[in-house]
Formats: C-alpha cells, sequence, structure tokens
C-alpha cells in the first residue's frame, strides 16, 4: 500500500537517495527536512503516515523530534536511521515513541520492509541491534529517567551546536533572560559548569556528533 512519508536528514543527498528507494517502492514523499525543527513543522502541516528521521540532525535530534511527533502529529509514526547500535540509544528512541530503528549498514530494502510494517502497526528493529535489546530486556537493563525536560533538551543540544544564548532564544522564540536561565538550570541540574561539559554530554547523549 502506498504510504505518505517524509524524509528528515541534513544531508541532501542521503535525502534524495532516500526519497528514490521510498518513491521506487510506490509511497509517496510528502516532505523533506534538514532538521529536527522542520521535520515537526512539515509534519504538523502534512500528517504524513511515516517520518524517516536521522537520529543525529541539527537543531532537534532525531529522539527528541521523535518525542514532538507524538504530540503534535500523533497519526505519524517515526522510523529512526542511525549508525548507533549500543543498547542505550535503541532503548531512549523506543522510550520517545519510535516504531522502527533501520541501521544505515543495512540493505536498502530493509527499510522498505520497516516501513510497511511500521505502517502496518508493528515495531521494526535492525536485526543488528534487536538481540543485544532483547538481552538488555532480559537483563533487566534501562535507561534512567532523564533530568532534563523536553525544552531543555532542546537547548541543550543548541548550546552543544554552537549557538548563543542569543540565537537560542531567536530559535525558541523566548526571550535572552529565559533562555539564560534555562542554561543555568541545565547545568545547576546536571552538575556541568561549562559549555565544553555540556557538549560532550550532548554527544555521549547521542544529540551531537563529536
Amino acid at each position: 500500500m502506498r504510504r505518505r512519508v517524509l524524509i528528515a536528514d541534513d544531508h541532501h543527498i542521503v535525502r534524495a537517495g532516500l526519497r528514490s528507494l521510498l518513491e521506487k517502492a510506490g509511497h509517496l514523499v510528502v516532505a523533506e527536512a534538514s532538521n529536527g525543527h522542520d521535520a515537526v513543522n512539515l509534519c504538523r502541516s502534512e500528517s504524513p503516515d511515516i517520518a524517516v528521521l536521522d537520529l543525529v540532525m541539527p537543531l532537534l535530534n532525531g529522539v527528541d523530534t521523535t518525542r514532538e511527533l507524538v504530540r503534535v502529529s500523533p497519526t505519524t509514526r517515526s522510523i529512526l536511521l542511525t549508525m548507533h547500535t549500543d543498547r542505550p540509544y535503541v532503548l531512549e528512541a523506543m522510550r520517545a515513541g519510535a516504531r522502527g530503528y533501520v541501521l544505515k549498514t543495512q540493505a536498502p530494502e530493509d527499510l522498505i520492509r520497516a516501513v510497511d510494517e511500521v505502517a502496518h502497526g508493528s515495531i521494526y528493529i535492525s536485526p543488528g541491534v534487536a538481540v543485544s535489546l532483547v538481552d538488555a530486556l532480559l537483563d533487566g537493563d534501562s535507561i534512567a529517567d532523564d533530568p532534563l525536560t523536553p525544552r531543555e533538551c532542546r537547548i541543550l543540544q543548541l548550546v552543544a551546536e554552537g549557538k548563543t544564548t542569543k540565537e537560542v532564544g531567536r530559535l525558541l522564540n523566548i526571550s535572552y533572560k529565559t533562555a539564560e536561565s534555562h542554561r543555568s538550570r541545565i547545568m545547576k541540574k546536571l552538575d556541568i559548569h561549562d559549555v565544553a561539559g555540556l557538549v560532550r554530554y550532548a554527544i555521549r547523549r547521542g544529540m551531537v556528533q563529536a
């Protein structure tokens, strides 16, 4: 069955390849985004059936984009496309509401299979991480509750990307004072007292690339 799909990746050549792959499989790509912020806005207006999201994107990473889509476009099912195989990334993605987790090292037809299965209400997890995820669940592994709110996570990512407090305020439509207050609260919650430390934390969380 033909599905309406949004693609979000900060590399144009990747988006072009995904569009070609999906359209050859009979799906309709209704929108493309180069960052998570635009992906959320486009899903709000287009209401695609499926959103294929890169895990690491500017302005809003794939996990936080997924979390936002659950709120603003609940009929859209998210599939994360990533190189990360570590348990915490997969567990956090699933907890955020992702319905698919596909590795970029997989064959192209695996993404099509993921789209089909997720569109039918199933969950698709790459075989490369599925065994590890089952082991994690059997071992009782979980991820600690995030001490940051969704808004604070977004501000943390922007700071880690090198945005100034003024730029953060402009992007989020909040005042300089409010943005600065959020940043101070983030540092206090994480017990991190410099920007370099925030960047390292964001890298460990998969919000930004090293």
